[in-house]
C-alpha cells in the first residue's frame, strides 16, 4: 500500500486546510520544493500535490511553484486542482507530471475525463471529495447532488488509474479516516482507491491496513507529517511489513 505525502499549495505556500476551509489554512512552509525534497529524502516514492487556489478558481495559479517541485525531485508527482480541460491536461503531463487528478470536471464533464483516460492510459485519476457521501466541487465550496459511489461507478470502464476519495469532514483534523465510506466505495468499483482525509496516527494507518480492502491501494497523509504525529520512517516501515 503506497503512502502519498500531501503538498497543498495556497498563494505559493505549503499549507493544510481544516475540513476544506480556505480561510482555515495553516502555513507550514514558504518553500514547497524544499518540502518535496524532504519527503523524497525520507523515502516516499510518490508525491500528491494540489493547487488549492486553482481548485477554487478553476485556473492553476501556483504553476511556478509546481514547476520547481517537478524540477527538483525525481519521484513522480500526481497533481490536482483547477485542471478542467484537455489543454491543461496536455500541458501538465507534457511538463512532467506523472498523473493528473480531475475532480470538478469529473462531475461537470465526465466525457472529458473518459477521453483523457483513453488518451493518457494510467495517467488520469478521478478526485472525489465528499461530505456525508455527497460530492462537493469547485474546491469543496459547491455541493452537488451526486453520490460519491455513483460518480465512481461512472468511470468503471473508462480506464482511469485510480480514485482519490477524500472525506472533507475528516480532512486536516487528525481525527482518523472515514474508513467505512472509503471501503464501501472501493468495494463498489474495480478502480484502485486512494484514501484521503483524517490520518493522524500510526494507529490510523494500521486500521486501514488491517481492514484489508483489496481496492484501497494507497493513503494520503498531510497534517500528521507536518505536525510530527507520524514519522515517515515508521509509516513506511508499517506499510512494508
Amino acid at each position: 500500500m503506497r503512502l502519498y505525502p500531501a503538498i497543498d499549495l495556497k498563494d505559493g505556500q505549503c499549507v493544510r486546510l481544516f475540513k476544506g476551509d480556505m480561510n482555515a489554512a495553516t502555513v507550514y512552509s514558504d518553500d514547497a520544493a524544499a518540502q518535496a525534497r524532504r519527503f523524497e529524502a525520507a523515502g516516499f516514492d510518490y508525491l500528491h500535490v494540489v493547487d488549492l487556489n486553482g481548485a477554487v478558481s478553476g485556473v492553476l495559479t501556483n504553476q511556478p511553484v509546481i514547476q520547481t517541485i517537478l524540477d527538483q525531485v525525481a519521484v513522480p508527482v500526481q497533481l490536482g486542482g483547477g485542471i478542467r480541460d484537455m489543454a491543461a491536461i496536455d500541458r501538465w503531463l507534457g511538463m512532467g507530471v506523472a498523473r493528473v487528478i480531475l475532480g470538478t470536471v469529473a462531475v461537470k464533464d465526465p466525457a472529458l475525463v473518459k477521453a483523457a483516460a483513453k488518451k493518457y492510459p494510467g495517467q488520469v485519476v478521478v478526485g472525489i471529495d465528499a461530505r456525508a457521501g455527497m460530492v462537493a466541487v469547485e474546491g469543496w465550496v459547491e455541493a452537488s447532488t451526486v453520490k460519491a459511489v455513483a460518480l465512481a461507478q461512472l468511470f468503471e470502464d473508462a480506464g482511469v488509474a485510480a480514485i482519490v476519495y477524500t472525506d472533507i469532514a475528516r480532512d486536516g483534523t487528525l481525527s482518523g479516516p472515514n474508513l467505512d465510506e472509503t471501503a464501501a466505495l472501493a468495494e463498489a468499483v474495480s478502480i484502485p482507491v486512494i484514501l484521503s482525509g483524517g490520518i493522524g496516527t500510526l494507529a490510523d494507518l494500521e486500521a486501514v491496513k488491517a481492514r484489508a480492502v483489496p481496492g484501497i491501494e494507497g493513503i494520503i497523509i498531510g497534517r500528521a507529517l507536518y505536525e510530527n504525529t507520524i514519522q515517515p520512517y515508521d509509516a513506511l516501515a508499517m506499510m512494508q511489513d
